[in-house]
């Protein structure tokens, strides 16, 4: 199992553009080698450890590494890439694991 996890910051006005890109992100949970899918927006948080200056994270799991590795180049991917990552993210950070 490979998880693949995505942190994003939105670029100005965040509020509208948040939405408009989670709209676009959720278009992601279709691609058939997501086995599992989780799309959403920080948890306030008082603590120092906790990072909560990200506008959306994104995690999924996929069954092996070509799964994760085909996703890249998946339409619907790609159309996110097109819809909702351009027009709206100022920076990001990707974590993976098995």
């Amino acid at each position: 199992m490979i998880t693949h996890v995505v942190i994003f910051w939105i670029d100005k006005p965040h509020l509208e553009n948040r939405e408009k890109f989670l709209a676009e992100a959720n278009k992601l949970s279709k691609i058939t080698d997501v086995l599992e899918f989780r799309c959403g927006i920080p948890v306030p948080s008082t603590r120092g450890a906790v990072d909560d200056s990200f506008a959306v994270g994104i995690s999924m799991t996929f069954p092996s590494q070509k799964a994760a590795d085909s996703y890249q180049n998946d339409p619907i991917h790609l159309e996110f890439l097109e819809k909702g990552f351009k027009p709206y993210v100022k920076r990001f950070v990707v974590y993976d694991w098995a």
